[in-house]
């Protein structure tokens, strides 16, 4: 097996847990006769210190400026039973989900020890059978049991060329330990009805892989299908939309959002009910959440209108039809001029698409994010709340909270930070890697 032999003291961010080792990084690469050589991309090779000393197994792409992906620590081979091994103690580290009629992140790349491989389950029926057995509004777990019991669809992402390479193998394994019992005892998950592969990130084309997305295993319904969060119904279209079509990170801070706005309701200080602001809103499931916890009016804004379309069908599902408005603006604009208007709200959310998706970008990224959330601000009523979130893993928290603080000298208005979150824990933060520490969620109350 060929070696990577790191420059002098470019191994202290790896002993530190990051398992990414850069191009720049490399002093030199050797054959097992310790001649020089040429990597192959999705080949192993193993990484030593400048002074020989091992630091683990890695996936290389010579192409990528990201050159090696560790794996492992020790000389673990690349099998179907690794995988399944990789696979089986990933899922049980979520043995706090009930997977059964929970969706939930089951891979979460390097910090699942697996470089590059996203693999998201999600637990329902299809949309259609419910629409046309269940009429009851909200629709509940228990009512779309009724149909039989749910099935279970996965959403997988091939990001580095070491997974993408091994596509076949991967998937392989993964359905073998989901017709197994994780441990002895236990009732086995059942085979997915459908897989959809959702590689259509631009991180791809750095690794030199083209784009790709669809269903490549088993079926998936033509309607989409309906899961539950939070044990509220929100319809999901694996085949279409931004990433899988519903962001399972937000799902913990999205309950948060809906007891924050019952409290809003039990001081029993607004004629019927908060008022909600949910911009970028995709499809609704915080403003849902919040109408669904009491909410007399939402607004959800977002500049898609295929977004708005899902929030039309989220809304029904959840029978709060007469109480959500959508618009379909560009949410900077819809900010300014809500300000001009002067209307406030007792609840805003904020969850915009990754303005910083690199570190160069940050400072633009910085403006865009202190604009929306001065404005927020700004149409907060007094004693109102501001839920603000950043997906973006290069606006770390400390510049997160930096911008929150201008924002709300700019705006004139005093904030008390209630709670402060990330991302749920099916997407767990590996320490070392803080590519895997990205989404900051705040919960600030306006107290002036």
């Amino acid at each position: 097996m060929k070696r990577i032999i790191l420059k002098a003291h470019e191994e202290r961010r790896i002993l530190s847990g990051h398992p990414w080792v850069y191009d720049n990084e490399i002093a030199g690469i050797l054959d097992a006769q310790a001649k020089p050589a040429v990597l192959e991309p999705g080949e192993l090779a193993e990484v030593e210190s400048s002074r020989k000393e091992y630091l683990g197994r890695a996936f290389v792409n010579p192409n990528s400026k990201i050159t090696a992906r560790i794996y492992s620590p020790s000389k673990d081979g690349v099998d179907k039973g690794f995988f399944k091994r990789r696979i089986r103690k990933a899922m049980l580290a979520r043995s706090n989900y009930d997977l059964r009629r929970e969706s939930a992140r089951l891979i979460f790349a390097e910090a699942d020890f697996l470089p590059g491989l996203i693999i998201e389950r999600f637990v329902g029926w299809p949309l259609d059978a419910l629409e046309a057995a269940v009429k009851e509004r909200p629709l509940r777990f228990e009512n779309a049991a009724v149909v039989g019991p749910p099935d279970s669809w996965l959403s997988v992402q091939f990001l580095a060329y070491g997974m993408d390479s091994r596509r076949e193998l991967i998937l392989d394994a993964l359905e073998e330990v989901l017709v197994a019992p994780l441990i002895p005892g236990m009732e086995p998950l059942g085979a997915p009805t459908g897989i959809v592969e959702k590689s259509g990130s631009k991180v791809r084309e750095l690794e030199g892989l083209p784009l790709r997305e669809g269903l490549i295993r088993g079926s998936f319904p033509p309607s989409g299908i309906v899961i539950f969060e939070n044990d509220l119904p929100f319809a999901v279209h694996l085949e279409e939309g931004q990433k899988t079509g519903h962001f399972l990170d937000q799902k913990d801070n999205r309950r948060l959002t809906a007891a924050c706005l019952s409290r809003l309701s039990q001081e029993g200080k607004r004629d019927g009910g908060p008022k909600v602001l949910d911009a970028f809103s995709y499809s609704g499931c915080f403003g849902i959440h919040a109408a669904r916890a009491g909410a007399e009016s939402v607004v959800c804004v977002d500049v898609s209108a295929a977004a708005l379309e899902t929030v039309k069908a989220n809304v029904a599902l959840n029978g709060v039809s007469d109480r959500i408005k959508t618009v379909e603006a560009d949410v900077f604009e819809y900010l300014r001029a809500a300000e001009r208007r002067k209307e406030r709200y007792d609840l805003v959310i904020l969850d915009p698409p990754a303005f910083a998706k690199t570190r160069p970008s940050l400072e633009g990224a910085i403006r865009g994010y202190k604009e929306i959330n001065l404005r927020a601000i700004s149409l907060l009523s007094k004693g109102g709340v501001l839920v603000t979130s950043s997906c973006s893993q290069a606006m770390d928290e400390a510049n997160f909270k930096r911008m929150i603080t201008e924002a709300a000298a700019d705006a004139g208005r005093r904030l008390v930070e209630t709670d402060f979150r990330r991302q749920s824990a099916d997407h767990p933060i590996l320490v070392g890697y803080d590519e895997s520490s990205y989404l900051k969620c705040g919960f600030y109350k306006a107290v002036d």
